[in-house]
C-alpha cells in the first residue's frame, strides 16, 4: 500500500512553502491513475483518490481499514466543482460558500448521481470541502477531479500532522 501512496513535501515537513510545483503535478498524475496521495490539509493530512473513481476510492477503505459504512468528505477546487457533485445547490449552500470557503467548512448536500455510493457510504447526501491550504486546491486543479480523503492514518489510530506520521502509520 505506501508504493500507491505520495506525500506532497519536500524537506522538514514544510509542505506548504516546500511543496514544489513538480511534486504537486506528479501527485495529480498519480490520483489521474487511480492512485492514493497523502497531502496536507488544515489541519491533518489527509488520503485521497478521485472521488469520482470507484476503485481507486475502495482502496482508501482498504489502507486505512476504514469501516464502509463511514462516508467520506470530498474535497473540491471551488464552488463549480461542487456545484457538479450536488444533485441541488440550496441558497444556503452557496451563501456558506461564499463566505467561508476556501476554508475548513464542509458543506452536505444531496449527492448527484455521479457521486460513487461508496464515497457516500450509501447515503444520499455527500459532504464537501474547500480546502483553505494553497497546495491542496492546486493539487485538485491539476488532478481534474474532486479528491476523497479522509485523514491519512489506519482507522482509529492518531491523525498524522506530519509527512513522517503518514509514512509511519500506513
Amino acid at each position: 500500500a505506501k508504493q500507491a501512496i505520495i506525500v506532497i513535501l519536500m524537506s522538514n515537513s514544510q509542505f506548504l512553502t516546500a511543496c514544489s510545483a513538480e511534486a504537486i503535478q506528479k501527485a495529480a498524475e498519480q490520483l489521474m491513475a487511480g492512485h492514493l496521495v497523502a497531502f496536507p490539509t488544515e489541519t491533518v493530512y489527509g488520503l485521497g483518490a478521485d472521488a469520482t473513481n470507484e476503485e481507486a476510492v475502495k482502496k482508501i477503505y482498504k489502507v486505512k481499514g476504514r469501516p464502509d459504512s463511514h462516508p467520506l468528505i470530498v474535497h473540491v477546487s471551488d464552488t463549480d466543482m461542487a456545484r457538479c457533485l450536488a444533485a441541488q445547490w440550496p441558497d444556503t449552500a452557496e451563501r456558506a460558500a461564499r463566505a467561508f470557503w476556501p476554508g475548513p467548512l464542509t458543506l452536505v448536500v444531496p449527492k448527484a448521481e455521479s457521486v460513487p455510493d461508496i464515497v457516500t457510504a450509501n447515503g444520499h447526501t455527500v459532504a464537501l470541502r474547500c480546502p483553505g491550504l494553497n497546495v491542496s486546491r492546486r493539487l485538485i486543479e491539476l488532478a481534474k477531479c474532486p479528491i476523497a480523503a479522509p485523514s491519512a492514518n489506519r482507522s482509529e489510530a492518531v491523525s498524522p500532522t506530519t509527512a513522517h506520521h503518514v509514512l509511519e502509520g500506513l
